[in-house]
């Protein structure tokens, strides 16, 4: 295990009344390479980088879901999605629905809860109760009217309902019920920021949970002009590529960061952290203040907007390699790891509730099963019990991804498909591109995970999908041909259009630039 730089962090004690404040951004659809300071020479996100410089860095963070309800489910439960009821993105088809997706598959996809349950303790409850002022902006997709932020402990909620994307778009006006229109043009990440700063502003002298939740850099990708002039004149500079796709089981997989569209997503989105970041900077808080920062799912590789590669990783959202489950996973907390510390303990998405809880000072509900662990010992420079984690995913994705389950247990990922019963093994510090499959070569390590994963599902009554009666396989396979051929076509040709000089998506630019 490797630890750089480590100082020490002591957890609150409540009887002192200083509690710490927190500041959790949660990004939409980020990879783990989507970043400069996770090695990206293509996008700029300085702002965010400073996060990950101030504080613990983990190099192994995980998502609990390649999809972003189930992650966002249990960011705020503790719990495994298996545990949240919430295993796909809310709104997505299940059984027999799922014919009416056209895709042709072998197997209806589980039923799954969609409103995160009126039971759970969540985490802004748990801190609401602790005298916590808690605010909510941006990206819900946890429910339906009735189960927004304000009905799962939030005193404020700006922009999250049920949908998951920007109804609008990225620019003013929003279609958005709960974020009044802006000007005409006006930035939803910039607009995000500004409204989350003007919280802790009005909220300095008390603790507060500021829980701001992107909507970016989810689809359907949107820039300016002028963002989307940088990053194209930034891409020709390294020389464009003659192609930027490959084929990989169901569907093709973007393999070159060069997407000006994105990059400038990625920018807005960043210039938005840096207000939140200046503002409690010059509030004097920093000190303070716990400032977290991570992604729901890895990035968009293939299906959606095609808008990034998350290479060495292989696929990205929606699917069951790294590139779908590893994400940036970033905590810079007051008297804690020496600046830029930066370890390999593997971290998920269900641990973010016990930390901030124990940094807090806020005992777990003892109601509330929590699935996490604490990380605050790796903050300290201590390891933590090695322990297996575990993703279970009976949906299909929009992305390629294939009803799937899976456990990673120290080096080994074992991944386990419902359609067949086959398994693939990898090592993940030897094969970071799972390109080796195992399972033949180690059939007693294959044998022993998928025991361990088997019983672990059975424990936590997991859904399964079920076969189709009428799956035709032909129809699947004339799917796959035409996406292969065709589809890839259509793919090249049109992101190879979004870096012609004369590109022009039409002439507002998503209102970016409005015209009266």
């Amino acid at each position: 295990m490797l630890f750089v730089n480590v100082g020490v962090l002591t957890t609150v004690d409540a009887a002192d009344g200083k509690r710490p404040n927190i500041v959790f951004i949660l990004a939409d659809d980020l990879g783990a390479k989507d970043l400069s300071n996770e090695g990206s020479t293509f996008y700029e996100s300085p702002h965010i980088d400073s996060i990950a410089a101030s504080g613990v860095k983990f190099t192994h963070g995980y998502a609990t879901c390649q999809v972003c309800s189930p992650s966002r489910a249990s960011i705020l439960t503790g719990k495994y999605p298996v545990n949240n009821g919430i295993t796909t993105w809310i709104g997505d088809r299940a059984g027999e629905e799922w014919r009416k997706a056209n895709r042709h598959d072998s197997h209806l996809p589980a039923e799954y809860d969609h409103n995160l349950r009126a039971s759970e303790r969540t985490l802004p409850e748990v801190l609401k109760a602790a005298g916590y002022r808690t605010f909510f902006a941006g990206k819900w997709h946890l429910g339906s009217e009735g189960s927004w932020p304000e009905d799962h402990g939030f005193d404020i909620n700006i922009g999250g309902w049920h949908a998951g994307s920007p109804a609008g778009g990225f620019f003013s006006p929003y279609k958005n019920p709960n974020l009044k229109d802006g000007p005409k043009g006006e930035s939803l990440p910039i607009r995000l920021g500004e409204e989350t700063a003007k919280f802790i502003e009005s909220s300095k002298d008390e603790p507060f949970l500021a829980y701001l939740s992107f909507y970016s850099v989810h689809g359907p990708i949107q820039t300016s002009p002028q963002l989307w002039s940088k990053y194209r004149d930034k891409a020709e500079k390294a020389g464009l590529a003659e192609e930027r796709f490959q084929w990989d089981r169901r569907l093709a997989v973007r393999q070159v960061q060069d997407c000006p569209i994105y990059g400038g997503m990625i920018e807005s989105m960043d210039d938005a952290v840096g207000i939140v970041l200046k503002k409690l900077d010059a509030l004097g808080l920093r000190e303070n203040t716990i400032v977290c920062f991570t992604s729901d799912n890895g990035g968009v590789s293939s299906g959606d907007a095609f808008a990034t590669s998350n290479l060495p990783f292989r696929g990205g959202k929606g699917r069951q390699w790294e590139g779908g489950i590893r994400v940036p996973f970033y905590i810079s907390a007051p008297s804690a790891a020496g600046a830029g510390t930066t370890v390999d303990t593997p971290a998920n998405g269900i641990d973010w509730y016990p930390t901030l809880l124990e940094l807090a000072g806020v005992d777990q509900p003892k109601e509330q099963q929590v699935d996490g662990v604490s990380l605050v010992p790796v903050l300290n420079g201590k390891q933590l019990q090695e322990r297996p984690l575990y993703w279970h995913y009976p949906h299909y994705g929009n992305q390629g991804g294939e009803p799937s389950s899976i456990v990673i247990d120290g080096d080994w990922k074992l991944i386990c498909y419902h359609e067949d019963d086959r398994c693939e093994l990898y090592n993940i510090a030897d094969d970071i591109g799972e390109e080796n499959d195992l399972a033949e070569q180690k059939p007693q390590k294959t044998r022993q995970l998928r025991e361990q994963l088997d019983n672990w599902l059975a424990e936590n009554d997991a859904r399964f999908p079920q076969p189709d009666p009428q799956f035709d396989a032909a129809k699947r396979q004339a799917r796959w041909d035409n996406l292969k051929t065709k589809g890839m076509e259509r793919l090249e040709k049109q992101h190879a259009g979004f870096l012609k000089k004369d590109y022009q998506p039409n002439p507002t630019w998503w209102d970016s630039a409005p015209q009266d």
